[in-house]
This record gives C-alpha cells, sequence and structure tokens, in this order.
C-alpha cells in the first residue's frame, strides 16, 4: 500500500500473486530404449500420432509449424523452436482455452538423456504463470495430468515398437 492507502500494483501482494503459482510442470520417465529410437517418437508425425494423438503434422526445424489433432477431434497447432537431434526438442503451443488471436503460448521441451537402462526422458511446460487467473488452475491441472498420461502412452508405444 501507498501511504495514501492505495495498493500498489508492483508491490510484495502482486508478486505473490504471480509468483505464488506453478509455472512449470517436469515429468521425467525411463525407457529402455536409445535416445536414438525415442526421437521419432517425439518429432516425426507418426510417431507423435502412434502416442501423443489420432494425427500429427511437423516441419521439424526451428520456425516449422506442426500440429496435433486429437482423438476428440481438437487440433492444437505448435511452432517448433528448438531441435538438437537426439537430446532436445522444444515447441510452443496455443492453450485451447485461450482466444485464437491470443499470443500467449506455453513452451514444452522434451529432454533425452542416455542412461544405462536406455534413456531418460523428462518433459518440462512452463509459461502457466501468464494465464489469466480464472483459467490458470484449471489449465495447470489439466496438463499436469496430460503429461502423466501421454508419457505412459509413450511408454507403452515403444515397448510395442
Amino acid at each position: 500500500m501507498t501511504s495514501r492507502g492505495v495498493p500498489q500494483r508492483n508491490g510484495p501482494d502482486h508478486q505473490e500473486e504471480a509468483m505464488g503459482f506453478p509455472d512449470r510442470i517436469e515429468r521425467t520417465i525411463s525407457l529402455d530404449r536409445r535416445p536414438e529410437d525415442v526421437w521419432p517418437a517425439l518429432t516425426a508425425a507418426e510417431g507423435l500420432s502412434s502416442w501423443f494423438g489420432a494425427s500429427a503434422e511437423i516441419d521439424l526445424r526451428p520456425g516449422g509449424a506442426g500440429s496435433i489433432t486429437f482423438d476428440a477431434g481438437m487440433t492444437v497447432e505448435f511452432r517448433v523452436e528448438r531441435v538438437e537431434e537426439p537430446n532436445l526438442f522444444g515447441y510452443t503451443w496455443r492453450l485451447p482455452n485461450l482466444p485464437e488471436d491470443d499470443p500467449r503460448r506455453t513452451y514444452v521441451e522434451f529432454t533425452l538423456e542416455r542412461s544405462d537402462a536406455g534413456t531418460l526422458l523428462r518433459v518440462t511446460e512452463s509459461g502457466f504463470a501468464q494465464l489469466p487467473v480464472d483459467i490458470r488452475r484449471d489449465t495447470y491441472e489439466s496438463h499436469r495430468e496430460g503429461w502423466s498420461r501421454e508419457l505412459a502412452e509413450l511408454s507403452e508405444h515403444l515397448h510395442g515398437a
């Protein structure tokens, strides 16, 4: 508060609201395949559509466009941001509960690290704190649960391959 009793927008209360909400989801899974074998499942249309959606398209280069259509018919477009084969793949995507013309995106990054078992895969999605307060928690929880489910499907897909 200022000396006149008017709340400060940049004061501790505002920072707590912005900083108190988790901005990042991180999931790690151990896969019994080499990074070179996991890479196509993350970066090729055929691979993505086998575990992450009903169909997918991807232009695998920084700045390239992609899309994933899920079983329910919803399509989400994304933009490829980083490609460091076979260790790092990152993209930004529009969140489905924001208007089409909203510029806010979250950033998803897959990091593949060789391990004794095969690959340690880490998925990180960040950018939730920028969302409007009324949809922030539901969107975050939906994606948090979604990544757990999708990584289980990836593991099942790779074990069947």
